[in-house]
């Protein structure tokens, strides 16, 4: 009797080590990866101008339905798991987290300094809703009323910290076995990347694993800041869930 398919959903912000931790499951012998399958939707929906708009809406399903059916559908290459890149603060049309009910959801999180100065690195702007801390929170909240489990998040200043027992720890909270091809890929890009790719991922196609801990302070601008603060009481209360070593299932 063959077992049913493990299809992981994580659920990050952007600029999050969200693409290393892609490339992470994607080092593993048993793991499918698909990259943030919902965007061209998004970007079709909300109308926002983000880098490359037009060729990524080109690129890809921008139906809703469509997009969730497939997330729920066959497992590429026949896989035993599917670890599927999400990002809540896309989730703005007809489906959200409830429609995948049968997914092992987890939640990837960054202090909101970090995350904002990386973010505006890349764009001349950036907003609250654009980091979407208060929509994981939300997704959280539901995912636990469904499961009655405590959520699965983990940090990402925890990870570069210590990215093998972390790894390990979420590892045994998703209940699928460690592998050690977690923890080093192959530098370059992959036919699984968005089309993104090219402007999002420069440092993560050069990186052959997870990099050392934030050591440089930010400096952002005042309105910068404000962004940043006005998104700190969301993480705070995000990081209070956190995976924690000594708690960590065994």
């Amino acid at each position: 009797m063959t077992s049913r398919p493990i299809r992981i959903a994580m659920w990050s912000g952007p600029r999050n080590i969200s693409t290393a931790m892609m490339r992470s499951f994607g080092g593993r012998s048993d793991c499918a990866v698909t990259d943030e399958p919902f965007y061209g939707a998004f970007l079709k929906t909300s109308g926002q101008r983000q880098p490359m708009a037009d060729e990524v809406i080109a690129s890809m399903d921008t139906d809703w339905s469509s997009v969730a059916r497939a997330m729920r559908g066959p497992v590429p290459d026949g896989q035993a798991i599917w670890y599927q890149k999400h990002m809540p603060h896309h989730m703005v049309g007809d489906v959200s987290i409830a429609d995948f009910p049968d997914h092992r959801h987890a939640f990837l999180i960054r202090d909101p300094e970090r995350v904002v100065a990386s973010y505006a690195a890349k764009r001349v702007e950036v907003t609250a809703d654009d980091l979407g801390y208060e929509r994981q929170l939300d997704y959280i909240d539901r995912t636990s009323q469904i499961s009655g489990n405590p959520p699965i998040i983990l940090d990402s200043a925890d990870i570069l910290r210590d990215p093998e027992a972390h790894l390990k720890a979420l590892c045994a909270a998703l209940e699928i076995s460690w592998d050690a091809g977690m923890l080093l890929w192959p530098a370059g890009t992959r036919d699984t990347d968005g089309i993104w790719a090219s402007h999002w991922y420069g440092r993560v196609v050069e990186t052959t694993g997870f990099g050392g801990p934030d050591k440089d302070p930010t400096a952002l601008t005042e309105q910068q800041q404000r962004v940043a603060d006005s998104c700190q009481a969301y993480y705070e209360k995000l990081k209070g869930y956190a995976i924690r070593l000594s708690s960590a299932p065994c």
